[in-house]
């Protein structure tokens, strides 16, 4: 037999029952450990969920579920239209049926380089107001009585004899109007206003108002509503003519019974044609205006013309370059967005 003292030696008997038994101990316990964790693991999902689905009835009531929050980075929403800008008129203008825009008021003409008032009472051009102003120096002592013969003229601004200029209408309350004027000024007046002449159709549309009547008060003339028709005539008090003189730097200055034959812009306030609680002066009365047509129209009448016809008076006898006393402009415009 080999020699015992080469093998591990043998332990008794006892001693291995009682080794084995505290390994299988020790393998006894890790097994209940792992169980606990899994059991603990498990009741604590079930607590969990009994707890969120408790929360959810309390907030919203059973089966209630939380709105996701917004991601972050995601594209906004479609956004609402933005509302339509009405298109409008500049304030100095009215709109008349939703289509166009009327000035207020008859023009008073500026330069448009500096903005110096050009005077009523001459042509609105260099030439022309400095043969006017020679003329009647001379003429105005030779006809009329001596009373007239007396009147002096009214002072022509010295840079509108030295210097050329252009006009620039302006639609202004409590002023005189601009007479003298040709067509062919007053359309280069509200051109260089971002304007223009109005049409016969827009023009008569604006005079007759929102009622489309043919006065601006109604539909039947009464005297004295507007300033026309008047009961003196200015060529007859200074040149004991009607049909003379009609250049005269003078005229819009005569006075009849004591009052001004031409009146200053708003003046006649029962003169006035009605737009979305707004209104235009004058329309009727006060100065002709030109209109857009190269063969030279003016309407509405001037204060001392005998008419009747209201809106639809209306002079179509002279050309785009004829001008005298009476002659005045009024633009219009087309419809502005607003921003």
């Amino acid at each position: 037999m080999p020699a015992r003292s080469a093998e591990r030696p043998a332990r008794p008997r006892a001693v291995r029952r009682r080794l084995a038994g505290a390994a299988c101990g020790r393998a006894s316990l890790a097994a209940a450990a792992l169980a606990c964790a899994a059991l603990a693991g498990c009741r604590s999902e079930r607590e969990g969920g009994a707890a969120d689905a408790g929360a959810g009835v309390a907030d919203g009531g059973a089966g209630a579920v939380e709105a996701a929050p917004p991601l972050v980075g995601a594209p906004p929403g479609p956004r609402a239209p933005a509302p339509i800008a009405e298109p409008r008129c500049p304030p100095e203008m009215v709109r008349v049926a939703r289509r166009f825009c009327v000035d207020r008021y008859e023009a008073v003409l500026l330069d448009r380089e500096t903005g110096l008032e050009i005077s009523a009472f001459y042509p609105p051009s260099r030439q022309a107001a400095a043969s006017v102003e020679r003329a009647w120096s001379k003429m105005r002592l030779q006809l009329g009585d001596a009373e007239a013969r007396r009147m002096e003229l009214p002072l022509l601004p010295g840079w509108q004899k030295q210097r050329e200029f252009e006009p620039r209408a302006v639609s202004r309350r409590g002023v005189l109007p601009q007479g003298y004027t040709t067509g062919a000024q007053a359309e280069l007046a509200c051109r260089n206003a971002g304007k223009r002449l109005c049409t016969l159709d827009e023009w008569r549309t604006a005079c007759r108002g929102e009622r489309d009547e043919q006065f601006p008060y109604g539909p039947t003339y009464a005297d004295g509503k507007c300033n026309v028709f008047r009961e003196g005539h200015p060529a007859a008090v200074l040149h004991r003519d009607v049909s003379l003189g009609h250049s005269d730097p003078r005229l819009n200055l005569v006075r009849v019974g004591g009052a001004p034959l031409l009146r200053r812009t708003g003046e006649t306030a029962t003169c006035a044609s009605a737009w979305e609680g707004d209104a235009i002066a004058d329309m009727v009365g006060n100065l002709d205006e030109w209109i857009d047509d190269p063969e030279g129209t003016f309407v509405g009448g001037f204060y001392a013309r005998a008419t009747r016809e209201g809106c639809m008076a209306r002079i179509a006898s002279h050309d785009f370059t004829y001008f005298d006393y009476s002659t005045g402009v009024r633009c219009c415009a087309d419809l502005r967005e607003t921003p």
